[in-house]
C-alpha cells in the first residue's frame, strides 16, 4: 500500500479484528486477518496489542493449545467504546477524502 498508515488505524483494525470473536481471538490469527487489508508484520502488530492491553482496550487470557500456551486478546467494555468512536471518525474522514477523490480534476 502506497499509503502510510497511522498507530490509530492499526489500532481500529485491531480492535475491530478482536471485537469479530465475543470470547476473543489469537495473536497469530488477528495477524492473519489485519495483513488481509495492510502489509504489517507480527513485530509491527504485537506492540500495538501490547498497548492496547496498557491501555486497558484489551484484555489477555491464556488457553493450552498442543502443548503451549496460546494468548488470547478480547476486547473490553473501554475497548468497544474506543472502537465504536473509530468507527465514527472513520466515517466522517473517508466520506471527505472519497469526496475529494470523487469530485475528480
Amino acid at each position: 500500500m502506497v499509503f502510510n498508515t497511522g498507530a490509530a488505524l492499526l489500532d481500529a483494525i485491531v480492535l475491530a479484528v478482536v471485537s469479530k470473536e465475543k470470547e476473543g481471538t489469537y495473536g497469530y490469527k488477528i495477524t492473519q486477518e489485519v495483513r488481509g487489508a495492510l502489509d504489517v508484520s507480527e513485530s509491527t502488530l504485537y506492540p500495538v496489542l501490547r498497548r492496547l492491553q496498557k491501555d486497558e482496550c484489551l484484555e489477555t487470557y491464556d488457553v493450552a493449545w498442543a502443548g503451549r500456551n496460546r494468548r488470547y486478546y478480547k476486547l473490553t467494555e473501554k475497548g468497544a467504546a474506543q472502537l465504536n468512536l473509530y468507527r465514527v471518525e472513520w466515517k466522517n474522514y473517508s466520506s471527505k477524502i472519497t469526496r475529494i477523490f470523487e469530485e475528480g480534476v
